[in-house]
């Protein structure tokens, strides 16, 4: 999925638990083998070109797919998985991976976790007794420096999307140009599926993100224009340090 994968666990390490991360280290190598962009021979990338029909596809491409679908009626449309000519479900595939990936761990018995996909995270539990994760934004026009730091005192969701480390990449679909009315947004909520492709779309919306995640139950924001200035969604600040 050309990027980095980390897993933090904070519990006690079992047989059962080393086993559980074998089986979520492969489980993100057989998403990356269906899903990839980068891979010709992936299932999406065989599925956009036309090489197989969907019938064919596993069932996971099918769920992501629905799932797409989903984020896109939710955003109006400013989630799309055709924006750039060709078929990318990659808006929403890491957010899914990542959770996934999550859930077998704590299914074998892990509490207290952090699955980082490429920055975007998805925690569980605390990073110690009596101790929330904490987790520093990066500030898109500072290197090294951090916008703000947020605590989950339980389980949590954060998810970027911007400019800062990939460049102009996410286009507007309503006009297939680069999106370019922020700089970087962050997105908090309860599961990473939903919360990354929501950041992606609410990136793509630009001016109206704010107004639209006020709207989502259970979403809060933090983001950065491109002349410096910042905002926050109403109830962002519960969850900064």
């Amino acid at each position: 999925m050309g990027t980095v994968f980390s897993f933090d666990i904070r519990d006690r390490a079992t047989p059962a638990l080393h086993r559980a991360l074998d089986d979520a280290v492969r489980h993100l190598h057989h998403i990356d083998a269906v899903f990839s962009t980068y891979r010709t021979d992936s299932c999406v990338s065989r599925l956009g070109r036309g090489a197989i029909p969907l019938r064919d596809c596993p069932e996971e491409v099918h769920e992501v797919l629905s799932l797409c679908a989903r984020v896109s009626h939710d955003s109006d449309g400013s989630f799309s998985i055709a924006a750039g000519g060709r078929l990318d479900p990659s808006g929403l595939v890491k957010g899914w991976a990542v959770q996934r990936a999550a859930r077998i761990l704590h299914d074998a018995g892990a509490r207290n976790l952090c699955v980082d996909g490429g920055g975007d995270l998805q925690l569980h539990g605390q990073a110690a007794p009596g101790r929330p994760w904490h987790v520093g934004i990066a500030d898109p026009r500072r290197p090294r420096e951090l916008l703000c730091v947020v605590k989950a005192p339980s389980d949590l969701a954060i998810a970027t999307s911007g400019t800062a480390e990939r460049g102009t990449h996410i286009l507007d679909p309503h006009t297939g140009r680069p999106a370019a009315s922020l700089v970087s947004l962050t997105l908090v909520g309860p599961h990473l599926t939903l919360t990354d492709a929501y950041a992606t779309a609410a990136f793509a919306r630009g001016d109206g993100a704010r107004a639209w995640i006020e709207q989502l139950d259970g979403y809060e924001a933090v983001a950065v224009l491109p002349d410096g200035r910042t905002w926050r969604t109403t109830g962002f600040r519960r969850h900064e340090v």
